[in-house]
């Protein structure tokens, strides 16, 4: 597997290049559902809201990934319902698990490979789906992602290497 080294960043909330690059990762998480959601199942099926916040959180660190984690689904279901209100808290604990993953494995590891990728998102759906189940009580309506979103951990692992590596390389 080829590992390639670029520059990761680690802002912090007294910096106005946090917001900014929140800001920006937000309204990926915003638009890029919407693309989904044009598809049957689309959202279950390609986890697209997670997709700007593993990408914030590699490259920026777990600050703008975290911001980006608690924004996005909470903007998304209040401009359009999805996720629905019901779901928000394990999206959220989802969300809120990646960018810590995500901002660590890019700071323990300073580079950015498919193995680490798949770490990190394999950790946050593990612990994620364990929290989901200990909250709805249904560990068939936890698993969901691992039955039905193995297309969009796929897309997030692939997706997210392609767009690190070659699209945000500064």
């Amino acid at each position: 597997m080829e590992t390639t080294t670029v520059k990761l960043y680690s802002l912090n909330y007294s910096e106005v290049k946090t917001y900014l690059a929140a800001s920006l990762f937000v309204v990926g998480n915003i638009l890029f559902p919407q693309l989904f959601h044009l598809i049957s199942q689309g959202g279950v099926t390609w986890l697209p809201i997670y997709f700007f916040t593993l990408i914030g959180a590699y490259k920026y660190g777990w600050k703008v990934g975290l911001l980006t984690a608690i924004l996005s689904p909470i903007i998304n279901s209040l401009l359009f319902g999805m996720p629905m209100p019901v779901a928000l808290p394990a999206i959220l604990l989802k969300s809120i698990l990646l960018a810590i993953a995500a901002g660590w494995a890019a700071q323990r590891f300073g580079r950015i490979s498919i193995p680490i990728l798949v770490g990190v998102v394999f950790s946050y759906q593990l612990v994620g789906t364990l929290g989901e189940w200990i909250y709805v009580g249904s560990f068939f309506k936890a698993i969901q992602d691992f039955r039905i979103g193995v297309p969009g951990m796929l897309l997030q692992v692939f997706g997210g290497y392609f767009f690190i590596k070659y699209l945000i390389r500064r």
